[in-house]
């Protein structure tokens, strides 16, 4: 297993409808923001030599970091950082879905369904819905490479 595989702790975090039944749980967006906050607690820091210019995504008014592999079994692994508490709670929701899957399965992935589903877009400043848009698109750029 790759050192990113491994870092991602496969079967630690919560898959999208883990996210999907906190969030429906979690009544109003006051809690819903707390949700995130508590989620971003579970995301592992990215290790210092992977916090590079290579791997900081564009977009994000916070810093923020992506790195992703594929595996010998064809599944995309993704580690992502960022120094803002919210954007890290975004970041467990985006690699609830995303995370640990094919590329075809991330490309068809409904995520602006998902978001909405959510509640996320209608709740989040215009910058941090570009934040959110950043990673995603950085995923699918990886996935799609």
């Amino acid at each position: 297993m790759s050192e990113l595989a491994t870092y991602t702790q496969i079967g630690q975090e919560p898959d999208a409808d883990t996210i999907r039944q906190q969030f429906a749980a979690a009544k109003g967006w006051e809690n819903q923001y707390r949700l995130i906050i508590q989620l971003g607690k579970l995301l592992p820091a990215l290790p210092a030599e992977w916090q590079t210019e290579e791997n900081r995504l564009k977009g994000c008014e916070s810093q923020a970091w992506l790195k992703g592999e594929q595996s010998e079994d064809g599944r995309w692994h993704f580690a992502c950082d960022s120094d803002a508490r919210i954007v890290r709670g975004l970041i467990v929701i985006v690699l609830a879905a995303l995370n640990h899957q094919r590329a075809e399965t991330i490309q068809a992935f409904d995520i602006d369904g998902y978001f909405a589903e959510l509640g996320l877009e209608k709740h989040l400043s215009p910058s941090r819905g570009n934040g959110l848009r950043s990673i995603v698109q950085g995923i699918m750029m990886l996935a799609a490479a």
